[in-house]
């Protein structure tokens, strides 16, 4: 960040009196703060990291009070940077305002292969924290696991179940599963089973795993009593409104059995409890059943969450939720989105596969392909329906879907959303740009400030795509105008 830059978000700051999930503020009139570490491991702990403004006391009206001795406070910043595993190193910028002093620290958000972030005094478990809102708190035992599952590569979907052995499997489902091995892959026909069961990890060491209880048990939930769906239709808006005879739930189901009869069950479920509506076809003239939600896009959401939701420990007491109400279904798995993908890059990029067993041997058995096709056809399906486009939330721990049955607006982008800067930067973007060429057209001397000022809030909004989506951090990156929404913006 540059001198210029620190002194208009200052005025940013006095304009708006409030912290956000990027911005911390701290006074520093008196010394610098002790305790900088819940904050060093929020920021870094989060892609787009964040920044702490040291000189405006908060608790007095966001008082521009100027810090005490900046190249004092700055010494110390990095002293506690340092004490973070692993170490901070941020970027500090020194201001001049009005006779005051003013400085600020950027904190970029570190790999996730090196997550958590936390302070070594407390250690990994205690020391850990994620931002939200403009709070730092602690993570959860299963956040911080997941950041070690995925670097460590755990495979919870292939962990052994110790109560279970080969007779408690469906033979006739074992036996129709290795046969279709054999089939498709001729390396593996001449194999014993016992020795296909191990190499196709229908067992691990001898013990029956996790992914073949899921699959071939006649009743999974005898091991696992929580790995099931537990599905409501409700009468109103929100959880809690009762139906005018008081009825809490229209319907209410606890869906359990393998992993193909629970998604059987999940869509007959749904489909028995959403309305159908005959209509005119403009196209052909003829009479059709519509129903509220398109069947493709609500088995794709289904299938996507029993697929790869989070099967550890952590999660195995935790059933996914299916709720229906009159305008939308939300259905919520165990477990946020694994590895480096973000919600914003859903259905654009190639995703890390959290179950890669689970989801291979579905494909044999044909009810999956897993080509990461999923999202792509749900968002194609409802926008076939004239619906809504889905709403995907990666909360802490868990993900959401809402799949929503009202029409989709005509102009989800108005020129409104643009400033005329945001306009400016789009027609020069009308040529594939690099970062260094971004920064020059801006005027701007820092890299992160104008991504995250100028061209995230574009790319989250459709308006810019990136030539390597699915490594956001090439030095090969070029950023360009998304040409389906050049009439918005030119």
């Amino acid at each position: 960040m540059t001198t210029e830059e620190l002194l208009e978000k200052l005025n940013e700051i006095q304009k708006r009196q409030c912290e956000t999930r990027t911005l911390e503020i701290k006074a520093a009139k008196e010394g610098c703060p002790r305790r900088l570490y819940d904050t060093l491991s929020a920021f870094s702990n989060q892609d787009d990291g964040g920044m702490i403004i040291f000189g405006i006391d908060e608790k007095n009206g966001y008082d521009p009070c100027g810090v005490y001795d900046p190249q004092d406070l700055q010494k110390k910043i990095a002293e506690q940077c340092m004490q973070m595993e692993p170490p901070v190193r941020p970027l500090l910028t020194v201001a001049e305002k009005e006779g005051k002093v003013f400085v600020s620290a950027e904190i970029p958000g570190v790999d996730i292969a090196e997550r958590p972030c936390y302070y070594r005094g407390q250690g990994r478990l205690k020391g850990s924290r994620i931002r939200v809102g403009d709070s730092d708190e602690p993570m959860t035992e299963y956040e911080v696991y997941s950041y070690e599952a995925f670097r460590k590569k755990y495979q919870d979907d292939v962990r052994p179940v110790s109560r279970a052995a080969l007779t408690v499997l469906d033979q006739t489902l074992l036996t129709e599963y290795i046969g279709r091995l054999k089939k498709e892959r001729r390396n593996l026909s001449a194999l014993q089973d016992e020795t296909l069961y191990e190499l196709m990890s229908v067992t691990r060491g001898g013990q029956v795993t996790l992914s073949s209880v899921l699959l071939f048990c006649p009743y999974p939930q005898a091991f696992f009593p929580q790995l099931c769906i537990t599905a409501v239709a409700l009468p109103g808006s929100e959880m809690g409104e009762t139906g005018e005879a008081g009825e809490r739930f229209l319907d209410n189901r606890r869906i359990e059995g393998t992993i193909p009869e629970m998604l059987e069950q999940a869509i007959d479920f749904v489909c028995k409890n959403m309305r159908t509506k005959t209509i005119i076809n403009p196209r052909t003239g003829r009479r059709e059943d519509r129903t509220d939600y398109p069947v493709t896009a609500v088995r794709e959401v289904l299938l996507n969450t029993l697929v790869h939701r989070d099967y550890s420990i952590h999660t195995e007491g935790m059933p996914i939720q299916i709720v229906m109400y009159p305008d939308r279904i939300v259905i919520k798995n165990p477990g946020g989105i694994y590895g480096r993908l973000r919600v914003d890059q859903l259905g654009k990029v190639q995703p890390d596969t959290r179950n890669p067993v689970l989801a291979r041997a579905l494909e044999t058995l044909g009810i999956t392909e897993n080509r990461y096709s999923g999202i792509p056809t749900i968002r194609r399906a409802m926008g076939d329906y004239g619906l809504q486009a889905p709403v995907f939330l990666d909360e802490r721990g868990s993900f959401t879907v809402i799949l929503y049955n009202r029409p989709a607006p005509e102009n989800t982008l108005p020129k409104g959303h643009l400033t005329e800067k945001d306009k400016a930067l789009l027609q020069f973007l009308g040529a594939p740009r690099s970062r260094k060429e971004i920064i020059a057209f801006l005027g701007l001397q820092s890299a992160t400030y104008a991504m995250q000022k100028y061209v995230n809030p574009l790319i989250e909004k459709g308006f810019v795509k990136l030539s390597i989506p699915d490594r956001p951090g090439s030095e090969n990156q070029r950023f360009v105008c998304a040409e389906s929404e050049s009439e918005y913006h030119i």
